[in-house]
């Protein structure tokens, strides 16, 4: 590591990698591709995913016990928010495949060493501080329609949320906040990690990066953003099984998304020093 560094790169410098515009059957064929990487070695991916599920239990149980059941689906969907971050290990698996390298589960454990590690902990902590922010906007929300109490037991909860207007209302407002924090996740770290991985260029260059791929592409970023979002649903169904395997073909699959949204590093701009 030349020095720490987080901002900009090992030099001190802004750099602005080129982005390209993409298709809807560029968005296929990183799902495709995804899919492939995953299968490589399943097992193994299955084993390092288990942390995703056994994390949404966790957090179910905890809501759920600690008179917070209200935070039951921030807390779900919110989970969300850090997957970019969560998914780390998985674009290292698939840089390393991609070069021809060892790809055991064991090097997704590489990022540590990483020279952009100080700038991929800033972008992480972020993330966390909005999925924080998020759960403070629920409650919120939940608190100015229904007041400090919590609900009874989840029976009533539900029977509010469903039969009352109050209980509309919290879903519309609930689902428009999230909307907003799952945009502003989307538009500034979608290509942020995968970027870092393959090129030290900071942190304000790896969110500025992401967040001009998605101008660029805004239908296919919108329809990418559908695809995890029902993804993530259709994983969680099953007591959140079914993340063991969606999450890692996601992770896979973005650091291929990456590749097509982004130049090769010799097409860069050196824009200014920080």
């Amino acid at each position: 590591m030349a020095g720490f560094h987080v901002m900009a790169d090992a030099r001190g410098l802004h750099v602005q990698p080129t982005v390209r515009r993409i298709t809807n059957a560029d968005l296929l064929d990183a799902l495709r591709l995804g899919v492939d990487d995953f299968w490589a070695k399943p097992s193994h991916y299955v084993f390092l995913c288990l942390i995703y599920p056994i994390v949404g239990l966790i957090l179910t149980q905890w809501s759920s016990g600690s008179n917070a059941i209200q935070l039951v689906y921030p807390l779900i969907s919110g989970f969300a928010l850090v997957g970019p971050f969560a998914a780390i290990g998985l674009y290292e698996i698939s840089r390393r495949r991609e070069l021809g390298m060892s790809t055991s589960w064991r090097h997704a454990l590489d990022v540590r060493r990483s020279p952009a590690l100080p700038a991929i902990a800033v972008i992480g902590i972020m993330l966390l501080a909005l999925f924080l922010l998020w759960l403070y906007t629920a409650q919120a929300i939940y608190t100015g329609l229904f007041g400090d109490q919590p609900p009874a037991s989840i029976g009533a909860f539900i029977r509010d949320v469903l039969t009352t207007s109050k209980g509309w209302t919290l879903v519309l407002l609930g689902n428009a906040a999230g909307f907003v924090f799952a945009v502003v996740v989307l538009a500034t770290t979608v290509i942020a990690f995968p970027l870092l991985l393959d090129r030290d260029v900071g942190a304000v260059s790896a969110i500025e990066t992401s967040a001009r791929a998605v101008m660029a592409n805004p239908l296919q970023m919108a329809l990418w953003g559908l695809i995890v979002a029902v993804l993530l649903v259709v994983g969680s169904i099953p007591l959140f099984a079914g993340l063991a395997v969606v999450m890692p073909i996601l992770g896979h699959a973005t650091w291929h998304l990456y590749r097509r949204m982004v130049e090769p590093e010799r097409a860069q701009q050196i824009r200014r020093p920080m």
